[in-house]
């Protein structure tokens, strides 16, 4: 049977994961049509970084999300504390909503960004415009990690 400590430190586990995943994804996405854009016109860097960065954001959500449940547990520098498997669940929970809109919203946050390198290839005055596109899809990433922040806020250890 695993233990509560072992439940938590899981579900800190996958908001990591699952976030990175989303994020490298979207990144790799991003950057794909970012050097294809580059090998026509490498002046368009600066521009393009912004871009290819925004989907990185899920992986930083998540760990954030991490590392607050491993602050909570007094992994670092404190006494672990005591988990039942009853609080372990609730920690695992919390951690779902960072997790999986970090991992959606990171694939699909790429794809929106690499068509904005597509634009910005033939409108490079445009560069607001994509950001602004890719931003909405953020939207839901920024609320899974409030969601989880608030859950793991009321769980009492």
């Amino acid at each position: 049977m695993l233990s509560g400590l072992t439940l938590a430190i899981f579900g800190a586990a996958l908001a990591v994961v699952l976030g990175g995943i989303g994020s490298a994804i979207g990144v790799g996405l991003a950057g794909q049509a970012s050097s294809g854009v580059m090998s026509e016109d490498p002046d368009k860097f600066g521009s393009l970084l912004l871009l290819v960065a925004l989907p990185g954001t899920q992986g930083i959500y998540g760990f954030l999300s991490a590392f607050l449940v491993i602050l909570k547990l007094g992994l670092v520098g404190g006494t672990v504390a005591t988990v039942s498997v009853n609080q372990g669940w609730q920690m695992l929970i919390s951690c779902l909503p960072v997790a999986l809109t970090g991992l959606v919203s990171g694939i699909h946050q790429g794809k929106v960004c690499a068509s904005g390198v597509y634009m910005i290839a033939k409108q490079p005055k445009d560069l607001m415009k994509p950001v602004i596109m890719a931003a909405l899809v953020e939207t839901y990433a920024v609320l899974g990690l409030l969601i989880t922040i608030l859950i793991q806020n009321g769980i009492t250890i």
